[in-house]
């Protein structure tokens, strides 16, 4: 047998054994297997995952152990010994769990859920699945709609799963002889946030599908951010990840009500931590951890109604202990100076989403360009040169105006840093101009607008970069914009049936694995799958 780290570029990525790793030893009864269909950076930067890995492990005789989409170089070795796709805590054959629980995060990991079934040599189809094999099941925010993966997994949890995990694993505990029917039969009629494909066969109408009167699911929503289980630490990675550092949620959900915005919906109401819940869990993350940098995370960071107060304490307690303190996600209208002083004096983002005040109110993106300069003269005040903005297009309602209206923006945003006296500023500002695609998601105000085809969007982005580029600051401003055939295919899968569900497994045959990363997705697999079904994208 080969070494792995003479056969693997990051070998770290499948050793497993990371500081804070619960008990992978005590005795146990039920043995289940968080996997994220993305990297180990990736997948280890998830907060959701993080937490439902030390609940399952806090429960009596449950073990709870992860395992992550692996590159070719692993997946080589492991064909290579002839094994199988195992967990990194104890190496344990993912067919050998009770579950194997998909956090889906991202439509585009859809196909990478087909390859590391594969590696573990479990079916990939339902049906192929007999009583030796584990219950594979879904979260996270895309299983609001699941129907494109329908014929794939047991069972969908849709909402937030603190409460009634420990519930179904109880439940579970205390029914060892009966078959998988039987129990996904039980846990349809007893828990209103699951959903069992299997048990409720779609009907068509022509191409309308008529949702059965007997199947209605709700997600479950945890009420109350003070009781509900929250790990005070996390997982210490072997190497560097996308978010590597100590990460503290203040609260769930947004009172923005932005209507293109899929996780305003979905998380919403607002919930809250108390300011000394949100304060100690900090304390805790960071002493458990030995991080010497904390992020602050919540949906809009700076609306959590209790931010000063915290700031007023944790400010003191980092910098007495050398942490940087991290605010991500802050609007432009409720930014305030205090809430740069911890973060690095390097770039700060914000999300105007439109370029003018015209297309800002249609998608209920409430703030000014009175907000936005006051904001960032704040910023340039506190020694920041560099600002992020992110922006859409494909918008509705969206004109040539508006699109224009990105590039004038940034172009007023230099001009007001290039009016600071050149003897009070620090050099040159950069303004990054990002637009992404719009992309109709289900359970948003938008969910049936029309998206533009991979052309139009392609075209609007040349439009703003023209238009950059006739800026009196061009130097100062960076332009850069999503793929479009990506965004194309997200949307796609977002707004999918169970008609789509032959052309996800079909494209994974010919080639598609990571289609979320740009560098390794396979447009033409793609297109050789829709061509094969006779599925026109376009309907979608």
């Amino acid at each position: 047998m080969t070494k792995l780290t003479d056969s693997v570029q990051k070998p770290y990525r499948y050793f497993g054994g990371e500081y804070n790793v619960p008990d992978m030893n005590k005795p146990c009864d039920v043995r289940f297997c968080m996997c994220v269909a993305d990297s180990y950076e990736v997948g280890m930067s998830n907060l959701g995952v993080r937490i439902l890995y030390y609940l399952f492990n806090s429960i009596d005789r449950v073990v709870c152990e992860r395992c992550y989409a692996p590159f070719a170089d692993y997946e080589n070795y492991l064909k290579s010994n002839n094994l199988p796709l195992a967990s990194l805590e104890t190496q344990t054959p993912l067919a050998d769990f009770d579950f194997v629980g998909f956090s889906l995060q991202y439509e585009m990991c859809y196909s990478n859920v087909f390859y590391m079934l594969e590696l573990a040599g479990i079916p990939v189809l339902t049906e192929e699945r007999g009583e030796d094999m584990p219950f594979i099941v879904a979260g996270g925010p895309c299983t609001v709609n699941p129907e494109p993966m329908y014929k794939y997994f047991d069972f969908f949890f849709v909402g937030e799963g603190e409460t009634p995990w420990r519930e179904i694993i109880e439940d579970y505990k205390k029914m060892p002889e009966c078959t998988k029917k039987d129990f996904l039969r039980y846990v349809d009629e007893h828990y209103e946030c699951i959903y069992v494909p299997s048990l409720h066969p779609a009907v068509y109408d022509g191409d309308k599908c008529v949702v059965a009167p007997d199947c209605r699911v709700w997600r479950n929503i945890e009420a109350d951010m003070n009781t509900t289980f929250c790990p005070s630490t996390q997982l210490v990675p072997n190497m560097e990840i996308v978010h590597d550092r100590a990460v503290a949620e203040l609260f769930r959900g947004c009172a923005n009500g932005c209507r293109f915005c899929q996780a305003g919906f979905i998380y919403r109401p607002v919930r809250e931590r108390t300011l000394d819940n949100a304060y100690n869990l900090c304390v805790n993350l960071l002493e458990s951890t030995g991080y010497d940098e904390l992020s602050l995370n919540s949906l809009s960071t700076s609306d959590y109604s209790q931010l000063m107060p915290l700031l007023d304490r944790l400010l003191p307690y980092c910098e007495k202990h050398h942490v940087q303190l991290n605010l991500p996600s802050l609007r432009l209208d409720s930014f305030k100076g205090k809430m740069a002083q911890g973060n690095r004096k390097s770039s700060l983002t914000f999300a105007p989403e439109a370029g003018t005040q015209r297309l800002r109110n249609v998608i209920n993106k409430n703030i000014t360009e009175d907000n936005i300069f006051g904001t960032l003269a704040d910023a340039f005040g506190e020694g920041y040169t560099s600002v992020k903005l992110y922006f859409m297009l494909g918008l509705p309602t969206e004109t040539e105006d508006d699109i224009k209206g990105i590039a004038h923006l940034a172009e007023k945003i230099a001009e007001r840093y290039y009016e600071i006296p050149k003897d009070q500023r620090n050099g040159k500002c950069q303004i990054t101009a990002s637009s992404s695609f719009f992309i109709p998601k289900p359970f948003t105000p938008f969910q049936w607008a029309p998206m533009n085809t991979e052309r139009e969007f392609l075209d609007k982005a040349a439009i703003v970069k023209a238009e950059v580029r006739a800026q009196l600051n061009q130097k100062s401003i960076r332009y850069i914009y999503h793929e479009a055939d990506i965004s194309l295919l997200e949307g796609f899968l977002a707004r999918g049936d169970r008609k789509c569900a032959e052309v996800i497994e079909k494209a994974y045959r010919k080639g598609a694995i990571f289609d979320a990363w740009s560098e390794y997705f396979r447009k033409d697999a793609w297109e050789e799958a829709f061509a094969e079904t006779g599925i026109d994208v376009s309907f979608y």
